[in-house]
């Protein structure tokens, strides 16, 4: 078995290409079952949608839109909502974390947190806060690389296909490592 690579990056602009395969990985990742709060069917125009939005608060710098791409194109992204209240200008949310079904399970998650950690770092900020599907692979990951357990709340949000989901909130102290 050979070494997955990737290359990781933080995009400071998004073009129309990267919206398209942006909102090709997130229809993926609702196809896989993935409760990042789209319902299935998610159809191209409205996935599409979704990142012109965020290519405006990457554009803002409201947002860190951080990608992997790897030999056959984009495999992976997260990001990190910035711009907080005044009295939380420290924090930033971690957010859409998505790895494309072809890339699970060979590092891609641990690595897309690595950089998002690294970049909250050059951002000034000091703790990050998420949330995610109480049980799920994601979960997992997070204990693994150390965040706290804040709690769960049940029946948060929807599965793509339907039926609730816990959902389990967690966070980062950049300072205490």
């Amino acid at each position: 078995m050979t070494t997955p690579t990737w290359t990781l990056r933080r995009l400071h602009a998004v073009d129309d290409v990267q919206i398209d395969a942006l909102a090709g990985l997130l229809i993926d990742c609702v196809e896989g079952d993935a409760s990042v709060s789209f319902m299935h069917p998610l159809t191209h125009d409205r996935a599409a949608a979704f990142w012109r939005r965020v290519a405006r608060g990457v554009d803002a710098g409201e947002r860190a839109l951080l990608v992997a791409e790897d030999e056959r194109g984009l495999c992976g992204t997260v990001q990190l909502v910035l711009d907080q209240p005044e009295n939380q200008a420290h924090r930033a949310d971690l957010a859409k974390m998505l790895v494309a079904r072809r890339a699970r399970r060979q590092g891609l998650g641990a690595a897309l947190m690595r950089i998002a950690e690294s970049t909250a770092r050059e951002c000034g900020k000091t703790l990050l806060v998420l949330d995610t599907v109480t049980g799920g692979d994601a979960e997992r990951l997070y204990e693994r690389l150390g965040w706290q357990r804040v709690g769960v709340i049940p029946r948060y949000a929807l599965m793509p296909r339907g039926g609730f989901c816990d959902t389990t909130v967690y966070y980062r102290d950049l300072e205490a490592q």
